[in-house]
């Protein structure tokens, strides 16, 4: 009777332990926490971003071999100031995919870790009127690092994630249309420099006398031919970037739609 009693006792214990495995795991087994996983997994989707920024910020070096004198005073002193700016542009880049990580953190996925989301967003930024970032981009950062920094606390839980969908919904907002932005300006960025390296090829290459500079032409046209490829592959790369922003963008925004109504 006794021994009956045991093994009922412990097929109780047993019962439980499985019941609370259940309860702890189903926030993040419905539907909606892998829909938030799936959202958080397309975070390195805005690296193209990033890789943009550093060609931008990298700009004047690739023109300065073939500027004139009087234009390389001029982007020099742009130079300085692009520098500046490519910093605060890339820390959007990085507020947003950290956002995106801690989504993913409270969802269930344990490849993130929300202090180390918290830990790249670094200093704030400021306002760059010129590229298109703004005061409100600017107060959108802030806001978006004070919401994360309140996740580190937040219990792993369907709660905690609509939670932080509703707070970083006008944030997020305005730094993705900072991206946009940013993105067409990185565009013109190239479309000018574009200009200054082939203009200043196609228009020197013919005055090169054949008989005397024929290395000098071979390499001229050869340089001619990669950098032609390579504005090709940049401009590539700038679909990609917007493609990818705007896919984000979409399925944010219906996370956002579909999310229940905040208990009072």
């Amino acid at each position: 009777m006794t021994s009956l009693r045991s093994c009922l006792h412990l097929l109780l214990i047993a019962c439980l332990l499985a019941m609370l495995a259940m309860l702890g795991g189903c926030a993040s087994s419905t539907p909606r926490m892998a829909e938030v996983r799936a959202f958080a997994a397309d975070a390195p989707k805005l690296n193209a971003y990033h890789d943009l920024t550093e060609r931008y910020r990298g700009s004047y070096q690739r023109q300065q071999p073939f500027l004139a004198p009087d234009a390389d005073a001029r982007e020099r002193v742009l130079d300085a100031s692009r520098q500046q700016a490519s910093a605060d542009f890339r820390r959007i880049d990085d507020v947003v995919q950290a956002y995106m990580q801690a989504l993913g953190a409270l969802a269930g996925d344990r490849q993130y870790d929300l202090r180390d989301s918290i830990k790249v967003v670094g200093t704030g930024i400021k306002a760059w009127p010129d590229s298109g970032l703004e005061d409100r981009h600017v107060n959108a950062f802030t806001g978006l690092t004070r919401v994360l920094a309140r996740t580190i606390t937040a219990p792993m839980q369907e709660r905690a994630v609509n939670q932080l969908l509703r707070d970083a919904r006008e944030p997020v907002q305005q730094l993705l249309d900072a991206m946009r932005k940013l993105l067409r300006l990185y565009d013109r960025s190239n479309d000018n420099e574009q200009k200054i390296v082939l203009g200043m090829l196609e228009t020197e290459i013919p005055f090169l006398d054949p008989g005397r500079d024929r290395l000098l032409i071979a390499l001229s046209k050869s340089l001619e031919q990669e950098k032609k490829a390579e504005y090709r592959l940049i401009g590539l790369r700038h679909t990609l970037a917007r493609t990818n922003l705007e896919a984000i963008e979409q399925r944010h925004r219906q996370l956002v739609d579909s999310l229940p109504p905040a208990q009072q």
